[in-house]
């Protein structure tokens, strides 16, 4: 069975770091688009970073070749520059040995990576790139929202 070809496009947002914040993600696959966003009361912005890339890739059923565009260097690093396995191996310790933070979201994300084939691109924020620029109105948007739900794994 052949995999899809998907292109993903992701955005976290926060007002206020912690702060009310929202993620979004564009997804094109055979000429179609969905969008797909949310959002919590109180959370940070690499857990929006981190959760926009863990809703696009839990949207999809089957395995995918998924090119994924995110401006987030902590998201992109953590799975390219093999942070995430080091991680997983010193049993979710940093290199300076402090519990990895957003843990509860790398566990989500790590079979998600396992079951698609994901390339990571990094687009500049805020630059001009249609489809950043697409997801950072629908995060802010959804940040912005009236009686958003508490985030369960965020901890000050």
């Amino acid at each position: 069975m052949s995999q899809f070809d998907v292109t993903v496009f992701t955005d976290g947002s926060c007002l206020g770091n912690p702060g009310p914040g929202g993620w979004a993600a564009i997804m094109r696959c055979n000429g179609c688009e969905k969008e797909l966003s949310g959002g919590f009361a109180l959370t940070t912005n690499n857990r929006m970073e981190i959760l926009a890339v863990l809703e696009a890739l839990e949207a999809l059923r089957d395995p995918c070749k998924v090119t994924l565009f995110t401006d987030s260097q902590y998201v992109r690093n953590a799975v390219e520059k093999k942070w995430l396995a080091g991680w997983q191996r010193n049993g979710w310790k940093t290199a300076d040995k402090k519990p990895v933070k957003n843990r509860d979201l790398w566990e989500r994300l790590v079979p998600l990576l396992a079951k698609h084939s994901v390339s990571f691109r990094w687009v500049r924020g805020h630059s001009g790139h249609p489809e950043n620029e697409r997801c950072d109105v629908l995060a802010r948007a959804q940040a912005s929202r009236r009686g958003l739900p508490e985030d369960p794994g965020f901890t000050a």
